[in-house]
């Protein structure tokens, strides 16, 4: 389990956002910490995505607050957020399928030589960080279309962490996923911790939310329902609190 002292990697603080009258987001508060993944849960609908969308630079919040490291910031679009070492990777991964996985690592973000990309350096580069996060990756040199689903995250995260990602924020990373593939994803995010990334992790298999997460935060209608560490409740726990909304005893 993480040791929550000190100051957490990301506060976000009172946030509430509305789209056409309706409160997506309700007056929520979560938080996260280095070495930590907090998973987020709730029905479509509940507000999960929205208000990451909001730590990501996607939207902007109504009202409240965001702290990165203890100090407040103003997070106005996605290039706030990366700057801030915040990276997202959803669930359709945003790679180009027709390229490899060194020119998907650095796309936009090319390293050149006297004004010409570097086909080699970038390779090189590629290399040394998929290989780091995931040693069994062979296929540097074919398009990302041809690779598999956990191979194809690899890439994704790898971009990220590349570009010195410190919170990262991955929606749904095991949908779709067999069982192998749902385990090579859930060992890169257990390097990912060790590293001491944070991870805030959208989920909808309460398994998944068990097995990877140090806590659970559960939403509902745009409110959050509570927060609670995975090892101090069952998985009928977290259920409840989908449906019912309301938090157990045992609350964190």
């Amino acid at each position: 389990m993480t040791n929550r002292t000190g100051t957490p990697l990301v506060e976000m603080r009172d946030i509430s956002i509305s789209f056409g009258g309706i409160k997506a987001v309700d007056h929520v508060s979560i938080d996260l910490y280095p070495g930590e993944v907090v998973g987020l849960l709730g029905h479509n609908g509940a507000g999960k995505s929205t208000l990451i969308k909001i730590l990501a630079g996607a939207y902007r919040a109504d009202h409240g607050e965001i702290l990165i490291n203890g100090d407040p910031v103003e997070i106005n679009n996605p290039r706030d957020a990366r700057n801030l070492n915040i990276e997202t990777i959803y669930q359709t991964l945003a790679l180009a399928d027709n390229l490899d996985a060194a020119s998907n690592l650095f796309l936009g973000r090319e390293i050149k030589k006297r004004g010409i990309v570097d086909d080699a350096r970038m390779e090189a580069e590629a290399r040394k960080i998929i290989g780091r996060l995931n040693p069994n990756f062979r296929k540097f040199n074919v398009p990302v279309s041809s690779l598999s689903g956990g191979q194809r995250q690899s890439v994704a995260i790898a971009r990220a962490v590349y570009f010195n990602a410190k919170i990262l924020i991955m929606d749904e990373p095991t949908a779709a996923l067999g069982p192998h593939e749902t385990q090579m994803v859930a060992e890169l995010i257990q390097e990912l911790k060790a590293q001491g990334l944070g991870i805030f992790l959208i989920e909808h298999d309460i398994h998944n939310v068990m097995k990877l997460c140090d806590r659970a935060s559960v939403m509902k209608n745009g409110q959050l329902v509570g927060t609670v560490n995975v090892n101090d409740v069952t998985d009928d726990d977290i259920l409840g609190m989908i449906i019912m909304g309301k938090p157990p005893a045992k609350a964190a």
